[in-house]
């Protein structure tokens, strides 16, 4: 295989197994590369994802000190603390064209692009981040980008008169129309290993075994290993999938004219239990970054304005509803289990080799919220985590204050900017942003 200027000279030289409309690179093999010359960290992909939590967190449990070893995580931000040495929690930045614009809609619209959105019947934000990356790296992945929600979206306006659609959506493939989110485990993982028709009833390890039988024969005993453990994550995952798969099929043949998305859950096959759900999701973008199916991934676990409910913290009141209290301990919790959410993806990444280092180092994955509080609704800064050393390109281990900065020193957009030329795009400007994001 030879190399294009958009795959690095690593990943071009990876075992591939190609089966029945199906393509799986398979993670680093040492004795696959042996004859090759030895990678650096800048010769392995570089993924990008974003996970969202709505409506905010607790503030007087989101803190971080310290550097390093050193660094000390708040209640909620525990969950990273065996991370602690590979993420930044950065405080005090902000999208200045989402502030006094009213709440919810209008503080959520243009997240990952900083532009100013419109009200009416018209929605209209900017390209957002993410996708900006997925069309630069994405051209020798299957899929450029794979967005996914646990929640489903949202149709009509709030009182504000801005579209709901801004709560719903963060990716926004072009400045008219946000990409749509894909909330069944099912459909998402069919995108990815192109199951159609006859191949919905075959697994995904049955369409490569014999090129895998064949492979496990040419390569070391502690390759064949590692391809062994692979491979039964990719089944454990295909397994919990297919589960999900009857619940959404049952839900479809019991909807009649009515559709499914207006259903409530689990009636519309989607879990109950949103542990199981958001779990999946995050196995499912590991898979994706670990076979080069992506290299970029969004998931919003609960939207803005969510109406998730969590039982298994112990919390009765809904998402939004908790949010408004959102200084208490119901809410804590389900800012924390967010957080774990986000620390159970990053470490999924960070436990798969990858020459030296892991897939998590040579990622970037973001944590963050459309407001700081709640109950205020107040988003003039915004509780933001960074994980994975960009093949290091980006300095981890470290707890970054703009608080005390200038309005034009903090601008989340000026982090963009600063991520997109770790991707080698170079842009002028970005949002409301001209100037990168200072120290990092």
């Amino acid at each position: 295989m030879t190399s294009s200027p958009f795959i690095s000279r690593a990943f071009s030289r990876r075992a591939v197994l190609r089966g029945a409309g199906c393509t799986m690179a398979l993670p680093w093999l040492e004795s696959v590369s042996a004859m090759a010359d030895t990678p650096t960290a800048g010769d392995f992909p570089k993924r990008f994802a974003v996970m969202f939590l709505g409506c905010g967190i607790n503030e007087d449990h989101w803190s971080a000190t310290g550097q390093g070893a050193d660094m000390k995580l708040s209640k909620t931000l525990m969950p990273l603390d065996p991370l602690k040495q590979k993420i930044n929690v950065i405080d005090g930045l902000y999208v200045k064209t989402l502030t006094n614009e009213g709440i919810h809609p209008g503080q959520t619209g243009s997240l990952l692009s900083g532009m100013p959105i419109t009200k009416g019947a018209i929605i209209h934000s900017g390209v957002s981040v993410d996708q900006v990356i997925a069309s630069h790296v994405g051209q020798d992945s299957p899929q450029t980008s794979l967005v996914l929600a646990c929640e489903q979206p949202m149709t009509g306006y709030h009182e504000t008169n801005f579209s709901l659609a801004y709560s719903s959506h963060l990716s926004w493939q072009t400045p008219d129309s946000p990409v749509p989110v894909e909330v069944y485990p099912a459909l998402a993982w069919d995108s990815l290993f192109d199951n159609r028709g006859s191949l919905l009833n075959l697994s995904v390890l049955d369409r490569v075994k014999d090129r895998a039988k064949t492979l496990s024969t040419k390569i070391s005993a502690s390759d064949r290993a590692k391809m062994d453990e692979y491979l039964t994550s990719v089944r454990e995952v295909e397994k919990r999938v297919e589960v999900m798969r009857k619940g959404m099929n049952d839900a479809q043949d019991k909807a009649g004219s009515r559709p499914v998305a207006t259903m409530d859950r689990p009636a519309s096959g989607l879990p109950e239990d949103l542990r199981d759900h958001a779990k999946l999701m995050c196995d499912i973008i590991a898979i994706a970054f670990q076979t080069n199916k992506t290299k970029v991934a969004s998931l919003i676990i609960s939207r803005d304005l969510s109406a998730m409910y969590y039982p298994f913290l112990g919390v009765k009141a809904g998402h939004h509803a908790a949010s408004h209290a959102n200084n208490n301990d119901d809410y804590e919790k389900i800012s924390r289990f967010h957080v774990e959410q986000f620390a159970y993806l990053a470490s999924r990444l960070d436990s798969m080799k990858e020459g030296d280092g892991t897939v998590l180092d040579h990622s970037c994955l973001m944590f963050l919220s459309n407001m700081w509080i709640g109950r205020k609704h107040d988003n003039f800064r915004l509780p933001l985590v960074l994980a994975g050393g960009l093949g290091g390109t980006l300095q981890t281990g470290r707890t970054l204050d703009y608080l005390k900065e200038s309005e034009d020193k903090r601008k989340m957009c000026s982090l963009y900017l600063s991520l997109m030329d770790r991707y080698g795009i170079k842009q002028d400007a970005f949002g409301d942003a001209t100037e990168r994001l200072e120290r990092i």
